[in-house]
This record gives C-alpha cells, sequence and structure tokens, in this order.
C-alpha cells in the first residue's frame, strides 16, 4: 500500500510538473507574439513636403511631378487655378501607399475655391482605370462655391467625407486666405476627419451605414468602395487656386 501511494504521489508531482511547464511555455509564447505585435506597430514619420521638395509626389498623367501647374514658393505647394491663359493643375498622387497612418498639413483655400485631400485612392476599380479615386476629405469654400450645397444633408461642405458624410455645422473654420489645419487618421477600418484641432467625423469604412451611404453617392457604381487595405494620398487639382504646407505623414 506505501508504494502504491508513493506511486500515486510521484504520478500527480509530474503531473503537476507538466502543467507548469506547459504554462510556462505558454506565456513565452504569448509574451512573444506580444513582443512581436508591438514590433509590428512602430511609428514612421514620412514628410510628404517640406517646404522645397516634391520628391515624394507624382502627376496622375506623366507618373512624374508636373512642370506646369504646381508652384513651390517660400515652402508653400499651390495648385495654381484654371484660367483663360492657363490651364491649371491637374491632381498630384504620392509614390507610395498606406494603410494605417495619420495625414496631416495646413491649407489655404482662395475665395470660391473647392478642392480636397484624398486617401485610399487607387486606380484599379473596373471600368475606371487609369483614374484615381478614392475617399475625399472635402476642401471648400462653404459660402462661395455651389457644391457647398448640393448633396445630402451637406455632406459636400468643408471636411466633410465628399457626397457620403456630413460633419456638424459649428466647427471651427479658418476663412479663405487663411489657413486650416487638417488631419486625417486612418486605422485599418475606422477613420476620423479633425479640422483645427477639433475632431468632425469619424466612421467605421466597413460598417452598413458607410456601405448604404456609399450605395447613395456619386460612387455607388465603384465595387467596395473606399475599402481598400492601402492607397495614395491625392492632392486635387480642381481648377481654383489651393495651398498646402507641412504635409507630413505617420505610419503605424
Amino acid at each position: 500500500m506505501k508504494n502504491q501511494n508513493r506511486k500515486n504521489k510521484s504520478g500527480s508531482i509530474a503531473s503537476i510538473g507538466l502543467f507548469l511547464l506547459s504554462f510556462a511555455f505558454f506565456n513565452l509564447s504569448a509574451s512573444s507574439q506580444d513582443t512581436k505585435k508591438k514590433q509590428t506597430q512602430v511609428k514612421t514619420q514620412i514628410v510628404l513636403f517640406d517646404g522645397s521638395s516634391t520628391d515624394a509626389w507624382k502627376d496622375i498623367i506623366s507618373d512624374k511631378f508636373p512642370e506646369h501647374g504646381w508652384v513651390v514658393k517660400d515652402g508653400i505647394l499651390t495648385v495654381l487655378p484654371k484660367t483663360e491663359q492657363q490651364e491649371g493643375g491637374h491632381d498630384i498622387v504620392t509614390n507610395g501607399q498606406y494603410a494605417n497612418f495619420e495625414l496631416e498639413l495646413e491649407v489655404r483655400l482662395s475665395e470660391g475655391a473647392n478642392s480636397g485631400v484624398k486617401y485610399m485612392v487607387v486606380d484599379s476599380y473596373a471600368g475606371k482605370s487609369g483614374q484615381y479615386l478614392g475617399l475625399e476629405y472635402q476642401l471648400i469654400d462653404n459660402e462661395k462655391h455651389p457644391d457647398a450645397l448640393l448633396g445630402s444633408n451637406g455632406n459636400r461642405k468643408m471636411a466633410t467625407l465628399y457626397d457620403i458624410f456630413p460633419v456638424p455645422e459649428k466647427i471651427k473654420i479658418n476663412p479663405p486666405g487663411t489657413w486650416n489645419k487638417v488631419k486625417i487618421l486612418v486605422k485599418s477600418n475606422q477613420v476620423e476627419h479633425w479640422l483645427n484641432d477639433q475632431k468632425v467625423l469619424e466612421f467605421d469604412r466597413n460598417s452598413d451605414q458607410f456601405k448604404e451611404l456609399v450605395g447613395l453617392s456619386k460612387y455607388n457604381t465603384l465595387e467596395n468602395f473606399g475599402r481598400q487595405k492601402e492607397g495614395h494620398i491625392l492632392l486635387q487639382g480642381h481648377g481654383n487656386e489651393v495651398s498646402f504646407r507641412n504635409i507630413k505623414l505617420t505610419t503605424f
């Protein structure tokens, strides 16, 4: 009987030892996975415009930065307006594509201007080959440009997700001729629009609401519009003079 008790006791100790070893291995494995996850979340800052270099950008037509239509002067990047004397600037896009990021820049509209900053931009929508399309942070003079009164529920006004989501009526907008701070935050499907240090819009790119509103918008024929894993950043040339400065991107 004593020998049997010793055997049972030895078996119990062995079982406990095996359990502890398994537990330790599990914790080590989990810790390793957490470390890898943290390593993949390292933030990287990319200066898209430092006041002089346009190396980060290309024309959607020539695949290089345009020789005409955009000018760099006094640390400011400006798209020229369309007039009888000049055609004006076309859209430009970043050479790189980005998934999770925080985009910050300053924007100065001329009176009556209409433009935009687009993100998650691709040129591969069916039937739209060569056209760079994506989600648009609307830049517009709400008081002087007629497009601000179109759309639905004000979804074409300053800082909206153009033709999809509106923003509150009472937000701080600096007038044309002065600078506005713009920020776009993308974390997987979660997106935020900021204007002058105020969050004005938050939405989920994979939500039923987003899909429904896209279906009611001008983008309703584009399959999975705005739901790419990554895309270019685009500065719009829309026939009006608009200036940009301090354009930086933080990826994570």
